[in-house]
């Protein structure tokens, strides 16, 4: 779990945008971000394993 400080810090616009930071909708975690469905690797998971999101099926067993 991301700190508050930094999610709010990343909401506000940066003074350039080099300095912008892609990070989870619903954690906050900056690093495992995919940016198609703007979340970290972890949530990802865990929606796609409860089938939560569309077009998402799991490869292998």
């Amino acid at each position: 779990m991301a700190r508050k400080a930094l999610i709010e810090k990343s909401n506000k616009i940066p003074k350039f945008a080099v300095r912008h930071r892609n990070r989870c909708k619903l954690c906050g975690r900056p690093r495992g971000y995919i940016g198609e469905f703007m979340l970290c690797r972890l949530c990802f998971r865990k929606f796609a394993l409860q089938g939560l999101l569309p077009g998402v099926k799991k490869i292998s067993w």
